[in-house]
Order: structure tokens, then sequence, then C-alpha cells
């Protein structure tokens, strides 16, 4: 399975879950780490691009290839499994809460959710202390220029 992350340059190698745990996100509280990833690159882009203006676009974007075996242990959730309030924004603690149960009971390496940001698709949230973590590896690094007209307002 392949999976994307568009991140900026200099925090692309190695996967890491630092960054999320920091300041947390939709599938974690601060302090747990877990890595972000899409099941497409327009969905990286989608993912990362409902944080930015045109104004605050850094010119450092790539897009990272990630090769998830196809026999990593892998949670799927559908939107039926979520909480009603899964999908809003600022992240509700019943989404992180289920990202934060992931980690800590490590049955799986890679948990599947559906996006938030684009109806149908599905991100990748990778456990970097499951064992089989070692077994994925980044295998493209690309320069990733943001197209302007997305942020264009007419």
């Amino acid at each position: 399975m392949e999976a994307f992350r568009l991140s900026r340059e200099k925090f692309a190698e190695p996967l890491s879950g630092t960054g999320a745990a920091l300041k947390g996100a939709r599938w974690n509280s601060v302090g747990i780490e877990l890595i972000y990833a899409a099941s497409n690159r327009s969905l990286a882009m989608a993912e990362v691009a409902v944080h930015l203006t045109l104004a605050t676009i850094p010119g450092d974007y790539v897009m990272i290839a990630i090769h998830i075996p196809d026999d990593v242990s892998l949670q799927k959730l559908n939107v039926a499994d979520l909480p009603r309030d899964w999908n809003t924004f600022p992240y509700p603690s019943s989404a992180q809460a289920i990202g934060d149960r992931f980690i800590r009971e490590n049955r799986y390496c890679v948990l599947q959710t559906p996006s938030a940001v684009t109806q149908g698709d599905y991100n990748l949230l990778i456990n970097p202390y499951h064992p089989d973590f070692k077994r994925i590896q980044i295998v493209e690094k690309s320069k990733f220029p943001f197209d302007g007209r997305i942020f264009k307002v007419d």
C-alpha cells in the first residue's frame, strides 16, 4: 500500500509523530505521537491546505511517498464507527480519544480513518511504536510547490 504525506522539507525525514505530539490534532492529544498520512497525493495536499492562506504558504514543502507492506496490521474505521462530532473543528476530544487509544493499545500499525476534509477519502495514521513500523519506508520525496489558484479568491 502507498501512503502520502506533505511536509515541510526540514521535517520530512525521518518519519516521526513528534510534530503531532507537540500540538495535538484531530486524532491525537498533546503528547501522543502519531504520523499522519493520506491515501492519495490530493488528500495529503488538501489536509495541509486547509490550514494555510496564500500569504502563509512556505516554499519548502515536499511530497513524501511511503510504502506500507500489505501485511502490516491495519484497523479500518468508517464514519458509522465514529462519534457524531468527529469531523468538527476545533478537534473534539472524542476523536482524539480514538487515536490515543489506538496508540496506547498498540494492536495495529496503521489506522485508516475517514477524512474530515475530503468526503470519501481516507487518512492513514501510523503508529511509530508498533513493531511493524520499522518495515514502513519513505520511497520518494519530491518538491511540492502549491498552485496559487488553490488559495485565490475572486
